[in-house]
């Protein structure tokens, strides 16, 4: 595999720098796998189609849009929560 360099700001590279010594990691190891694990919007609508084709299939209910953006909307809200609890 052959390297590449990333051009980012000073701050932005310290950000980085500071975020991979606290998981014990590299920033090189801390990019990989942000790229790695982040999923492009075409592959969370992808995804999505499969879980709710999954669910249809195997447990007979179809999610609407709607209920898909309102359950979206109460796991954002969970999740705010549960940092300001944590802060």
């Amino acid at each position: 595999m052959s390297d590449a360099m990333i051009r980012v700001p000073a701050e932005v590279r310290d950000r980085l720098a500071v975020i991979a010594e606290s998981r014990g990691t590299s920033i090189r190891s801390l990019v990989q796998e942000f790229a790695e694990t982040t999923l492009t919007a075409e592959e969370r609508r992808e995804r999505a189609e499969r879980a709710r084709a999954y669910m249809a299939e195997h447990f007979g209910v179809d999610v609407t849009d709607e209920e898909s953006a309102a359950m979206g909307r109460r796991l954002r809200e969970a999740f705010a929560r549960q940092e300001d609890a944590a802060a």
